[in-house]
């Protein structure tokens, strides 16, 4: 069954399901760490996780570097979204992603800062480092935005427009990119998907590894009982999560998997994709 024609120049024409591949390269301010880590039981209000700390830490000391060789291995771009403080401190291992022509975006200063949380005069600060930063370690301005829990203001897009951003994708309201018209301009909204994603799998519903493959196949493999529609779904580890042994084995598996469904399912990632619709019309949405 034919794609509609309505798909943007680039689009393999007879495989509907574009498979992005992104890593979340994230980190906390000193004063923070993440909400949930592997011990389960929080600590009461006011107490530094350290454990978790120590946990997250793991991402862009090893776990990234892990995440890099098997992409580098199977020939495979990827988008990295990167924390500012993570730039900021591991300079080596963004030369290491850059110079393996992956992508890296921004994910914001740090992952306790919400663009939600903050004021205009905050968040336009933090974004400006952020752009600061990650220019001076990459070489370039990122073109693409992912905020910290996905969780943007109401002024982020328009931020993100302002300061030269080509794609935002704090989107959940579409199967396929499209053009987000606002006062000021327009960004390309590239929607995130979160059924593939370790964090919300293994570490939120703490189902076994094995469930990130899983559920990509049970999509793919019944993906013409659908139909046969053109839609977009993401692949996402985190460095610190899946950036160990055990969930790097499923981070293989699921790559492997897709080259294997080439009939249905590509494999892209946020930046390709953005290329692609980023010239569709503004006012389709």
């Amino acid at each position: 069954m034919p794609l509609p024609t309505s798909l943007p120049l680039g689009w393999p024409s007879d495989r509907p399901l574009a498979i992005s591949v992104s890593v979340m390269l994230e980190g906390w301010t000193d004063d923070s760490a993440p909400g949930i880590g592997p011990m389960g039981n929080p600590l009461k209000a006011g107490v530094l996780d350290l454990q978790a700390r120590s946990w997250a830490d793991y991402g862009p000391k090893v776990g990234a570097w892990r995440l890099l060789d098997i992409l580098n291995r199977l020939g495979i771009r990827a988008v990295f979204y990167v924390s500012g403080i993570v730039a900021e401190r591991h300079a080596d291992l963004i030369r290491a992603i850059v110079e393996a022509r992956h992508v890296v975006a921004a994910h914001g200063w740090a992952q306790n800062i919400i663009p939600a949380y903050q004021n205009a005069s905050e968040e336009e600060a933090d974004l400006a480092r952020c752009l600061t930063v990650l220019d001076t370690a990459t070489g370039y301005r990122p073109h693409g935005w992912l905020s910290p829990r996905c969780t943007p203001s109401s002024r982020t897009s328009e931020l993100l427009a302002g300061a030269g951003f080509e794609w935002h994708a704090d989107f959940f309201d579409s199967d396929l990119p499209y053009r987000h018209k606002m006062s000021a301009g327009s960004i390309t909204a590239v929607p995130f998907t979160m059924e593939v994603n370790d964090m919300p799998l293994y570490v939120r519903y703490g189902s076994e590894p094995q469930a990130f493959t899983a559920t990509l196949e049970r999509i793919v493999t019944n993906w013409p009982r659908l139909g046969r529609p053109a839609a977009c779904l993401d692949v996402t580890v985190h460095a610190h999560v899946f950036g160990r042994p055990f969930g790097a084995i499923e981070f293989m598996n699921a790559l492997e998997l897709v080259r294997r469904h080439s009939d249905l399912a590509w494999l892209t990632d946020h930046a390709a994709l953005a290329d692609l619709f980023g010239k569709t019309d503004p006012d389709a949405h």
